[in-house]
This record gives C-alpha cells, structure tokens and sequence, in this order.
C-alpha cells in the first residue's frame, strides 16, 4: 500500500515537473518587437519590457534581470529595477547590419530564481542619412559615329548606402538630342543605369558630348549624386574629299619651262586622322591631238575600259549618295561613232550617273543608293557597258567588285538569353563554372570577342570568381560560402576590339549549393550553474542555442545528453532551442558536481558534431542531520574529578556543508527529578565537551544518564539527539568504619572476659568493621599490630574473629590488650584501629557476669517480646506473599542479576566482592584479584569488568559465560584461588546477598 502510494507521488512529481517545463519554455519562447530609429541618442528608450511581458518590477533586481550579450560593447540595457530597455550607444544601421534589407537584433533578456529567458526584437529604422555616390565621379565614354540608334552602353550604378525607399529610386539623363536613359531594376541588386543612343552621332558635327547623370533616392527631399559623363566620338572613313571649286579653269602660255607650277588645287575631308589626310592624282591621263587630215570615221572600234576587272572598296558605313568616279571607256571612233553612253547592270546598292564632260567624253559615276551592309553581302559584283552610236551599236563591258569594307557596327551576341547554373560551396579554386560563349558578324578584330565582368559586379565577385578574357570560361577565384551568400548574378560584358569596342552584357546566375560544411555550434546561456539540491524534475539550469549555418538537412541539428546522469534535455517551443532539466533527484552529498557534455549532431551525410561541456554545481539544502559517532555514548568518570574539569565529549558530523553543517551541542534539562544531575553539567557548544561543575561521589551517585542535542546552523535546522550514559568509578576516599567493638563513648575500644579454661580456637569476639568504597577500595583486611602476647591470640585477616591459640595457664596474665589495625586495599591504603582488651577471669566469675548481663536483658526483652512476634508473624506473611510474586515471576523470565557481593567465610583475598552496573540491555559486573600498591582503574576501561549474559539464559550458561571472562581478564585467577576456585565462587554467586 505504501509503495504504490509513493509511486503515485513520484509521478505527481513528474508531472509537476512537465508542466513547469511548460510553463517555462512558454514564458522563456515569448518574445516582444520594438522599433526605433537609427543614430538615436544614448539613453533613448526602446520599451518597457517588464510592462509588456507582466513581469513584477519590484523582484528584477533581486533575480539579477540583465541582457546577456556575446559582445563586449552590447547596443543596449536594461534597467533592473524597473525592466525599461534602453539604447546603450549610437547605433549605424549601416554598420550593423550592413545592406539587409531588415535590421533586426535580438536581445536575450536572462531572469533568474526561477530562470526565465526572454527574447526581445529590435528593429532598427533606416534614415535617409546617406546620398547616392557614384564610383566614378567623371566617366568617359568612347563611342564610334557608326554606332546606330538603339546602342545601350551599361554604366556603373551609384551606391546609397541606406536601404528601401532611402536608397537609389531614380536616374535623370541631363537634356540631349542623342542619348536616352534606360534603368534596369536589379531588385536586392538595385538600379542599373544603361546610356542608349537615339540618335546617330556625327563626329564631323559634334567630336564629344557631355551628360550628367544624376541618382536620386526616395528621402523627402531626396538626396542626389552626379556623375559627369563625356562621349567622345570616334571617327570612321565617312566622308570623302571635296574640291572647293567644281571646276578649275587657267591660261598657260606655250613654251613655259618644265616644272612650272600651273594651277593648285585644294580638296579637305571632314573625317580624322588617316581617314582625313587626301592624296591627289590625275583621273586620266593628258592626250594631245593633232589634226592635219580631215578623215571620216567610220565605226570600226568598239569601247574599251582601261581595266577590265575593277575592284572597288567601300566600307559599309558610306552613307547613300556617296559618288564613286570610274574611269570612262575609250574608243578609237570619234563624233557619233565615241562612247554615247553607259549602262549598270540591275542591282539593289548602287545606281549610274553619267557626266558629260563635251569634248573630253562621258565620265561613268557610281552612285550608292542603298547603305551597304557587309555583314548581309561582303562584296557586290556589278557590270559597267560602254556603247557607241552605231547602228547597231558596239558595246565594252567592266567587271566592277565592290568590296564592302567592315566597320564596327555590331555588338557581340551571347549564345543564350540567360546562363545559369550550381555550384557547391567550397569548390577549389580554379574549378570551372561555367563558359559563356559571344559571336560578333563584324571582321577581323571587329569581330574578335573579348570577356570581362560587367560595371556593376561587385569586388566580392572578383575576388570569388575570374573570367578567361579569350574563352569566356568562368573560374573559382575565391572561397565560396553557402551561409554567407546563396546566389550571385553576375553581369558579363562581350566586347570586340574595334577602335570603338562595342559591348553588351548577359546576366549569369551562380547558385551556389549548401555542403555540410558546418558543424553545428552551441551556445549555453547557463544562469544556475549552481543548483539546489532538492530541486524538482524539470528544473531549468540552462537554456541552450544550437545553429547550423548549413540549410536543409545539412542545418538540422540534435541535441543529447549523456543517459548516467540525472539531467535531460527539452526542446522548447523555438526552433533549435532547448533547456537543460534535472530529470530526476539530486543529492549533493552523493555527488556535488557534474560536467554535462551536451553533444549536437547535424543530419548531412557524412555529420558534423560538436561539444560543449557545462559544469554544473549541486548547492546545499539542509537536508541531513547531525549523526553522532556512537549511540549511546557510555562513559567512566573516576570520582573525585576536578569541579570545572572537561571529563569527556560527544562529536556528531553532519554530511551537509557550510552552515548546514555547523553543529552546535546542548543538554536537554527538563528540570525532572530523574534530570537534576545536568545542572551540573555544561556543554561546548562548539566542540562538545562536556565539563563537570562539581566532584562526583560514588558512595552518593553510582550512574547517571542525559541526552545531548546536536543541531546545525540550516534553516530550517535539523537536529538529533543522543543518550549518555555515565559510570562513576569508585576512589579510595573512605577510610574503613569499626563497627564493633565500639564503647559507648565513641571510643573504639572493647574489654571482652573470658573464662580462663577455654581451649584453643575460641572465639573471643569478631571485629566489624565497614568500608564505604567498592571493590579493591572495599576489601578489609584485619591484622594485630599490638598484642601482649602472641602465641594467646589471633585475628582472621579477612573476618576478624579473634580466637585463642592455646589453653590459658596459670602464669599467663590476666589481661590482655590487642591493637587490631583495619584497612583496605585502595591503592592508598585507608586504615582504622580497634582496641579489644580481653580478660582471662575464672569460671565462676565468667557464668555470674553472664547471668547478671542475661537477667538484665530478660528484663529489657519481657517488654518487647510481643512486639516482636506481631512482627515476626508480619514478615513471614511478607515473606510468603515475596516467594508466591517470585515464583510467579520466575515463570515468564529468568533471574534477574543485580549488583552482590561474593562473601566467603573462609575466602583467601584472591578474589573479592563484585558489583555490577546496568547499561542499557547491558549489564557489568566489576571483579577482580588483589591489587597491589600503586595499580589503578583507569576510567572508561573494561579491563575488571564482567558483561553480564542476557537474563533469559540458565544459570548453567550463565556460570559458562561469566566463567570464560574472568579467565579472559585474570588469567590464572584460578591458580591464585587455589582453595576457592572460580568454577566455585561461580557457583556461589548465584546466592550472594544484594549491597
């Protein structure tokens, strides 16, 4: 019936213990939200916590409510008498959480007695305290006048660092008639700003332009920053050389010298550099014709071109209209029979145009009438016909190729729209990632494509990844991590190498795969590293945070704890939280301390683990009481002890510790009659000692018992008390008393008459002496230390009956004086004398006195003799009904042993008296062989004492037993009791009288 009581006390316990784990983990898992501005003053309130969570103000300080903090220099504080928390220092959203796009920081907020953990959030607000910068602040730019309408030039985006609506909302595009704006919204990545020329440039109208770029963020007003962008544009063979004058006309006198300047012309180009610097040249050569006959043609020779097969080069920029001049087709014919005219064979490019020239013939012009595109057609092959005026006409023809020359009008094209692709975190440096791959249709190094990083990466990336200029590849460069960074998209920018490159830009993106890279890290927010030891189950001591950087099954963490001690772990209601709890009891005096070793383990393949080992303190409760050494405690005190005197001490220990094991002694004194000894009697209260205040007397006081309480300094105090039992040892301090012969005085001296015809052996009288002390103390010895003559008398040394030794004579005189000296056999010896004079008187006299002295007593004894048999009879009635109750008695239990002396009438002195003592169920029987001058008792000693058999054995075990100790003490006692031996005083101790 009672363990199952106990059972269901033990699982109330439990269950008392789950629900304050509950309870706990349900305060411990609230968590409040404040908000409060950046670059707020120190001081500044953020929130009364102690309000918000119902906390009672007036017990935070005593439960040392505080933040813990990892960090030396923590952001915030609580006041601990009132639970408000405020702003500890200047807070930079931007240093602290950098471009997060929520600035959130946690504070853990620590309660102790009971321990109690309360998260708080901190928002921390963006102000708009920061304006957009630009990397550069003036930007050149170098763009070709070939560049067609719709070219996009991606430029570097300012930076804000503020966030949200504070950052980087717009860019504005100074006023201009060639270039328009275009943003792309990167999102977390911001604005990129890209230049897209609307209009073609015209190096020969306008060599440079200049654009400022302003970047506005969203703060009312808004804060801006500039960036001063020059276009300078890059010339292309685009114009041809031009004559100021149409025609050049000049007189030149005949006969002039050789050398002689005639004429100079002048024709500029608009274009730069080699592509403005003009050559000059005959068109055709000069022919001089003399006439002396007049002779009628006829049309006897076709046309003939100076050339056959004319290549042409035109570069694709040459805008339409561009005049081309062929040189004209020659025929020997004149007048109607010359070159009438020229044909151009169907084509989409170009048209003809004749000029007619009179006398000097018709000159062919090429005219371009649609642009060329050398990437659509790198060559035009035409057909140039010369016809004459004959009927029919004879005709030449010229194969014209015309050449398109490139210029860099193309941008490369990325293979694919958008490259993507995974990457492990940790990869070696140099692993390759991925290959990006650009075609530009432009020739020669126009078309040759070359690999860079886009303006808008960051110098995160190019410390993380490379990019081989010639193939695209994009290589590890640094080390990757997961947990710091998940995803980058990085712009690639294809550039060809025309003096004016041309670029575009394709996003790839890198998503970077979580490894189990991390092991998981612990953290122990332990308040109670000391705990009490009568806590209950599901106690909290720590809270404990585990985190894995890792994400996905690499991030799950378990946390455990070793099963051989009396600790658990709970998780709580927040993910990756748990609290360490006792599971079960602790006693501090079974084991006082503990190092836990809390393990946790991720799920990646192959796991990660760490350790984190606390130390965790058992404090003392009072739980245990003084135990005293011995119990009872049985002690001797010899008599005669020094009054104030320590005469012996109790000592208890106490397994608890500190003040619960600071042991303090008194004596109960409860002013009974049984309890008065103690007033005599004082205690150290300290150390136990217990000192007498005054001398004990055996003769008044043989044993005596108290109780001693032992209490300790716990609160509650727990206490234990304990019996001491006190045996007084007898000293020889009482010098032997004669009893007889004793006058009537006082004096001890007796005249005895004896008739002078007795014979030898009558007894003359017997000296009665007696001792107050016990044992060796109590022994008497008697002997003659005077006597008129020796051979008359002598005197028993242990009875002290006085015989004669021989017949009277006639010559021996008629009175005799014996000095007889008593003493006992204390170790000092204590002695007393008598005097007995005895008078030898003859027969007659001796019946005479004898009657005298009998009628006198007759006459005394008539008036007494009655009382006497009323009295007799008394007794024996008494003493019928004593046998009757003994008999009775004797039925249900053995004899029962008190303290007898062993009387013998003709015992030697080897053995004594005895006495015995009660302790207890214990009884003690104090025996012994003379001792000599000089030997003492030591207190407390058990070397003269018997223990006594239980009451219930017979009286042949009991002569067994009390016979094997007395040889076990007095070996050979039975040799020095030669005429008495032990197996008989044995066998007469069960008849000796009571003291």
């Amino acid at each position: 019936m009672e363990q199952r009581k106990r059972e269901r006390e033990i699982a109330r316990g439990y269950l008392v213990g789950c629900v304050a784990v509950v309870l706990l983990w349900t305060v411990a898992s609230a968590q409040l939200r404040y908000s409060i501005s950046e670059e707020v003053e120190d001081g500044t309130m953020v929130g009364n916590i102690a309000r918000d969570l119902g906390l009672d103000k007036n017990t935070l300080k005593d439960r040392k409510y505080r933040i813990v903090s990892s960090t030396a220099d923590p952001l915030f504080y609580v006041n601990p008498n009132d639970g408000v928390l405020y702003v500890s220092r200047k807070i930079d959203r931007e240093d602290v959480c950098a471009q997060s796009s929520a600035c959130v920081i946690n504070v853990k907020t620590v309660l102790e007695n009971p321990l109690e953990v309360h998260y708080v959030e901190v928002e921390v607000a963006d102000i708009n305290d920061h304006e957009p910068i630009f990397h550069e602040k003036d930007k050149k730019l170098e763009i070709s006048e070939s560049v067609l309408p719709g070219a996009r030039i991606q430029l570097k985006a300012a930076l804000d660092r503020d966030i949200g609506q504070f950052s980087v909302q717009q860019y504005k595009l100074s006023n201009n008639d060639h270039f328009r704006l275009e943003v792309k919204d990167k999102g977390d990545d911001g604005k990129i700003p890209i230049l897209v020329v609307q209009k073609s440039l015209d190096r020969e109208i306008a060599g440079s332009h200049s654009l400022i770029l302003k970047a506005l963020d969203g703060g009312k007003p808004p804060k801006s920053g500039d960036m001063n962008i020059l276009v300078n544009v890059l010339d292309i063979n685009d114009n041809a050389p031009a004559f100021p004058k149409h025609d050049y006309s000049f007189t030149l006198s005949e006969n002039i010298p050789l050398g002689t300047i005639v004429v100079q012309v002048n024709a500029t180009d608009l274009d730069d550099g080699p592509n403005g610097e003009i050559v000059y040249s005959f068109k055709n050569p000069l022919e001089v014709h003399y006439v002396g006959v007049d002779v009628l043609d006829i049309n006897d020779h076709a046309p003939v071109f100076p050339e056959e097969n004319k290549i042409l080069e035109i570069s694709e920029s040459v805008l339409p209209g561009a005049r081309f001049q062929l040189k004209p087709s020659r025929d020997l014919d004149s007048g109607q029979f010359s070159v009438q005219q020229y044909k151009l064979n169907h084509n989409d490019h170009f048209r003809l145009e004749v000029r007619d020239k009179g006398d000097d013939g018709k000159i062919p012009i090429l005219v371009l009438q649609k642009a060329l595109d050398r990437e659509a057609a790198h060559s035009h092959s035409l057909v140039l016909t010369a016809l004459d005026g004959g009927k029919p006409p004879k005709s030449g023809d010229m194969n014209i190729l015309v050449n398109v020359l490139d210029v860099n009008d193309n941008t490369p094209i990325f293979s694919k729209d958008l490259y993507s692709v995974k990457l492990n975190e940790n990869a070696p440096v140099g692993t390759e990632v991925i290959q990006v791959n650009a075609t530009d249709p432009d020739h020669s190094q126009n078309g040759e494509v070359v690999y860079s990083f886009g303006n808008s990466v960051s110098n995160n990336v190019f410390n993380l990844f490379d990019i081989d200029q010639s193939t695209g590849k994009i290589t590890v460069k640094g080390l990757l991590d997961y947990e710091q960074k998940d995803k980058y998209e990085i712009e690639i920018q294809a550039s060809d190498r025309g003096l004016a490159p041309l670029t575009t830009e394709k996003s790839v993106i890198i998503k970077i795969v979580d490894v189990n890279d991390n092991a998981p890290e612990i953290e122990v927010t332990s308040f109670s590293s000391s705990i009490p030891e009568d806590s209950r189950p599901g106690t909290t001591v720590a809270i404990i945070s585990v985190n894995d950087l890792d994400s996905g099954v690499n991030g799950k963490v378990i946390c455990s704890l070793g099963d051989d001690v009396p600790f658990a772990l709970s998780p709580s209601l927040q993910d990756k939280m748990y609290s360490l709890v006792t599971k079960s009891p602790l006693d501090r005096e079974k084991q006082s301390q503990y190092e836990l070793t809390i393990t946790a383990k991720d799920a990646g393949q192959p796991p990660l683990s760490s350790e984190k080992t606390i130390s965790v303190t058992v404090s003392d409760v009072n739980d245990n009481s003084p135990e005293f050494s011995l119990s009872p405690y049985t002690f001797y005190v010899t008599e005669g002890n020094s009054p104030g005197a320590s005469v012996f001490a109790v000592k208890a220990s106490d397994r608890d510790e500190n003040d619960n094991a600071r042991i303090s002694y008194h004596i109960i004194r409860d002013g009974s009659e049984d309890n008065k000894v103690t007033s005599f009697l004082n205690i150290n209260s300290e150390n136990g000692e217990i000192l007498a205040l005054k001398s004990f007397d055996f003769e008044t006081m043989k044993t005596f018992q108290f109780q001693v309480v032992a209490s300790d300094s716990g609160t509650p105090s727990l206490s234990n008390n304990v019996t001491v039992n006190v045996f007084i040892l007898d000293q020889n301090d009482n010098a032997p008393v004669i009893l007889y012969p004793l006058s009537s005085n006082g004096s001890t001296k007796g005249v005895e008459e004896i008739p002078r015809n007795v014979n030898a052996g009558h007894l003359v009288t017997k000296v009665r002496a007696y001792d107050a002390d016990i044992g060796y103390n109590g022994w008497l010895l008697f002997s003659l230390q005077e006597v008129t003559d020796h051979s008359l008398f002598a005197l028993d040394r242990y009875t002290g009956q006085i015989r004669t030794l021989r017949s009277f004579t006639e010559t021996d005189e008629a009175e005799h004086k014996l000095l007889i000296l008593v003493k006992d056999n204390g170790n000092v010896s204590l002695s007393a004398t008598a005097t007995v004079i005895v008078k030898l008187v003859e027969p007659k006299e001796a019946f005479a006195a004898s009657d005298v002295k009998s009628a006198a007593k007759d006459d005394e004894d008539s008036n007494v003799i009655f009382y006497l048999m009323i009295t007799l009879g008394a007794v024996s009635v008494l003493f019928l009904v004593s046998i009757i109750v003994l008999i009775a008695m004797q039925c249900s239990k053995s004899t029962d042993y008190t303290s007898k002396y062993l009387p013998e009438t003709n015992y030697d002195g080897t053995l004594c008296h005895s006495i015995q003592y009660r302790s207890g169920e214990k009884r003690y029987m104090l025996v012994g062989p003379r001792m000599s001058i000089g030997s003492t008792i030591v207190p407390g000693s058990h070397a003269n004492t018997l223990v006594l058999p239980d009451r219930r054995r017979t009286s042949e075990e009991v002569r067994k037993t009390l016979f094997k100790q007395l040889q076990r003490l007095h070996p050979g006692s039975e040799r020095q009791c030669s005429s008495h031996p032990v197996s008989t005083q044995l066998q007469r101790f069960g008849s000796s009288q009571s003291l």
